[in-house]
């Protein structure tokens, strides 16, 4: 067969920068689907720019993406506040534990208004100067710095204090998936904190808790609850990763749908278990 013609210039440029695209786009809203969608709308707008207008191709797609986020959030937070349950950002599984965007502060971002949001990311996280974030959101360069400091105070919490090692943090949820699984439950109390809390996405779709589960007793009642249903029917570790930052595993359940566990670890304990039951939210990891 003969070899695939190259492709133009303008879609091997864009194809570069397609994975830095995904991610901004992703800690923007949240939701793989959605970032995907907001990447290939700034694509088709990329391939209708005049060149001629377009001196830095990357802080053009990036202002691009951002603006297209910025004008989802209406819409996504409207969804939001009719979600059947706790909403969690789809799971990502990640290589390395380098990323400071866990989980837990992509759910205080969402805290955020829209534009405290992408000023504290385009600054904080992905490097860039005032004066481009400004270019980029429209607003002025004192007005930006006032938005990332503003999501500064209040998402201080939920930024990660101590690395846990990646090693001994997937090797904690290897242990809490097999100490659940088969109801070893003085081993699943050791690995817990005394606050620890539990959060399920199903989003109406799967059976999951419709409310944060919180405290030490009401997590090990709920995870005694389950001890019949895994030894009934059955729960099947695939892998154990990364997701969204944290240690954490991928399992097959009875109902031969994916879920996703993910746990805050803070001294040496299981502090937040975040599973992730929703199918739609999981359709990118088949």
């Amino acid at each position: 067969m003969p070899d695939a013609p190259p492709a133009e210039p303008e879609v091997a440029e864009f194809d570069l920068l397609r994975p830095k695209l995904i991610r901004v786009a992703y800690r923007m809203v949240g939701s793989v689907a959605d970032a995907e969608d907001m990447v290939q709308e700034a694509f088709i707008r990329w391939m209708k720019a005049n060149r001629d207008d377009v001196r830095e191709p990357e802080a053009f797609l990036r202002r691009t993406v951002t603006r297209l986020c910025l004008d989802l959030f209406k819409s996504a937070r409207r969804q939001r506040e009719t979600y059947i349950g706790p909403w969690l950002p789809d799971p990502v599984l990640e290589e390395d534990d380098e990323d400071e965007i866990t989980l837990p502060l992509m759910l205080a971002l969402e805290r955020l208004s829209p534009l405290e949001r992408a000023a504290f990311l385009l600054h904080d996280v992905f490097g860039l100067k005032f004066e481009e974030v400004a270019v980029t959101i429209g607003r002025d360069t004192a007005a930006c710095r006032q938005l990332a400091a503003r999501a500064r105070r209040q998402i201080r919490d939920a930024r990660p204090r101590f690395r846990v090692d990646k090693a001994h943090g997937l090797a904690i949820a290897e242990a809490f998936f097999v100490a659940s699984r088969s109801g070893d439950m003085n081993a699943l109390a050791a690995m817990l904190a005394a606050d620890v809390s539990a959060h399920a996405d199903g989003g109406g779709k799967r059976p999951a808790a419709l409310h944060p589960i919180i405290g030490f007793d009401a997590v090990m009642k709920a995870q005694e609850s389950l001890v019949g249903h895994f030894r009934k029917n059955g729960s099947t570790l695939l892998r154990v990763a990364l997701v969204n930052g944290l240690p954490g595993f991928i399992s097959r359940e009875a109902d031969g749908e994916l879920q996703t566990t993910a746990f805050e670890i803070a001294g040496g304990k299981i502090a937040a278990i975040y599973v992730m039951r929703n199918p739609d939210k999981l359709k990118h990891l088949h």
